[in-house]
């Protein structure tokens, strides 16, 4: 058994600047348990175009409000309470609402290393 608390990890390269966001890479792949934990901040006001090429993620979310839209026009809404699950590794439009950030839960399987990173281009797209 061990624990972990979101300010152990922003020292340590599991505190990942990931574009237009952070994620605390709570649990990941050495910690053996099979799936990754992150604590996952999306800026508000933000859009990013991502895809899981290499892992399914499931997001609750915990606070803020925003949308996820995939490729072929579909928006579901996301709010506090609602959990998204990309399960087909998914390339989608993630968007968190002006006023506030999105705070979510995601999981991840197979468990990321845990300092994987995206990088937005000009189009905004990225995966791994």
């Amino acid at each position: 058994m061990f624990t972990k608390a979101l300010k152990d990890i922003e020292n340590t390269d599991f505190f990942v600047h990931w574009g237009n966001g952070t994620s605390h890479r709570l649990l990941t792949e050495t910690d053996g348990m099979g799936f990754t934990v992150c604590h996952t901040k999306v800026n508000k006001g933000s859009e990013s175009v991502l895809e899981y090429r290499n892992h399914l993620e499931a997001c609750y979310c915990i606070a803020g409000q925003g949308e996820i839209e995939d490729m072929k026009g579909n928006v579901h809404k996301i709010s506090e309470g609602v959990i998204y699950v990309l399960d087909k590794h998914d390339k989608h439009f993630l968007r968190a609402d002006e006023e506030q950030d999105l705070i979510l839960v995601s999981v991840f399987n197979p468990p990321l290393t845990g300092t994987e990173k995206h990088s937005l281009s000009a189009d905004g797209s990225s995966s791994y």
